[in-house]
């Protein structure tokens, strides 16, 4: 008699699984979709379709309105459990409040997951515009060789790691100021590795420009990033190269003290 091990049993279920996933996806990809229009979207029969809507909804991860379904509001839940568990985002969420507020801009703490970037936590000082851009940010996530926080964490990562990351997300285009060619990126991380922080002169939209510094743990690992970022017109000469760099590396360094001295303190 076979036993689940060596049968097909797992593979099924596994493929099960990945089903119900690429549902969730797509519902947030599109805000809410009908069952025609997930199954056509996902090639599912209609019997399969149904059932992963019938169960997500009985677990209350999915909502019907009218013929459309959408997210529960039970994935805030998910969502907000893991922010406040992160390190970035309870060490960092004050220091961050205070250089926006300073700065009169946006400023972002961000992590790197599975190759890509995510804004852990986003606040705004009183200057700040582009909000709806920025909202649209703190839903998805984006690759990191365009972004000033992520190229200050790649230029801390071990250079494998980040050849892998290339090689699985690659060097995509935004803008024409957007880095695509390896040697170039390369070149730039050890010049990010070297001045302690990383620029984005409109690498990811045209008319915005970002500062960025790692955060590293007590043994040198990125943690993540913070950055600053505003429009061309305000980051100019000395205001973009110097002070805000200034600021962006001061406030990630002190996450990094808040971070070292609180796991100092759990040791003790």
């Amino acid at each position: 008699m076979s036993t689940p091990l060596d049968s097909d049993e797992p593979s099924r279920l596994l493929k099960t699984a990945a089903t119900t996933l690429d549902v969730l996806d797509v519902l947030k990809e599109t805000g809410g979709t009908t069952a025609a229009d997930l199954a056509e979207r996902l090639d599912l029969s209609e019997t399969t379709t149904y059932n992963q809507l019938t169960t997500l909804r009985e677990h209350e991860f999915v909502v019907k309105d009218g013929k459309e379904y959408r997210l529960s509001g039970k994935h805030i839940l998910f969502g907000e459990q893991v922010r406040q568990e992160n390190t970035l985002y309870e060490h960092g969420r004050e220091e961050l409040e205070e250089i926006a507020a300073q700065t009169g801009e946006y400023a972002q703490l961000v992590v790197e997951q599975f190759g890509q970037g995510i804004i852990v936590y986003e606040t705004q000082g009183d200057d700040a515009i582009g909000e709806a851009f920025q909202a649209r940010l703190q839903q998805e996530t984006f690759d990191l060789h365009y972004t000033a926080a992520g190229k200050a964490i790649l230029a801390h990562l071990p250079e494998r790691r980040v050849s892998r990351i290339v090689d699985n997300h690659g060097l995509t285009k935004r803008t024409e100021q957007t880095i695509t060619d390896r040697g170039r990126l390369r070149d730039e991380l050890a010049e990010i590795r070297e001045r302690g922080y990383a620029f984005n002169d409109e690498e990811q939209v045209a008319g915005l420009r970002v500062v960025g510094a790692p955060i590293r743990g007590p043994d040198g690992e990125v943690l993540g990033a913070l950055s600053v970022s505003g429009p061309t017109s305000r980051m100019q000469e000395e205001r973009y190269h110097e002070e805000i760099p200034r600021l962006v590396t001061r406030t990630a360094n002190l996450i990094e003290v808040n971070i070292n001295m609180a796991r100092r303190s759990g040791e003790g």
